[in-house]
């Protein structure tokens, strides 16, 4: 990757729906230069989609809650049944295998505090796998940033 690279997903990250002549402008490129590279960067995974960003709340999805989730044996068997759960879930947003005191955090979405509770004892716990489940609820956003802090290399 070269500076036009980087600075490609440096404004892609700001507004993904640039097209091909406004990003040239930035980036200083013909567009079909800038579409070339940019779907190399797409080809190699290094852009890997684009979506927007909607508004939880604003669509009857006001509760946030981080779930912490501890396995009870660290066997392929029960990582994988667990897996399989959050693969399949649309309430789950994001889950990560941690450190720490948990196995995983899970990032939750729902419309009521009932609706995720029914959801952590009727999914989470019936899972025979799952020993422990810690729940925080999210109270309000400070920051929101999907942009990653790209430093551009020197060339």
């Amino acid at each position: 990757m070269d500076h036009f690279d980087w600075r490609i997903l440096s404004a892609l990250q700001q507004n993904g729906r640039l097209t091909n002549r406004e990003l040239s402008e930035l980036v200083n490129l013909s567009p079909s230069q800038c579409s070339r590279r940019r779907l190399l960067l797409e080809e190699n995974k290094i852009i890997r989609g684009y979506a927007a960003r909607i508004d939880a709340p604003s669509v009857g999805l006001p509760v946030l809650a981080f779930v912490q989730v501890s396995i009870k044996d660290h066997s392929t068997e029960s990582f994988g049944a667990f897996r399989t759960l959050v693969s399949a879930d649309p309430m789950i947003q994001e889950a990560y295998a941690v450190s720490g005191d948990a196995d995983y955090m899970l990032k939750i979405v729902a419309r009521t505090l009932e609706t995720l509770s029914d959801f952590v004892t009727s999914k989470l716990l019936a899972l025979q796998t799952v020993s422990h489940v810690k729940s925080y609820i999210g109270l309000k956003q400070v920051k929101e940033n999907s942009a990653l802090p790209l430093k551009f290399p020197r060339s």
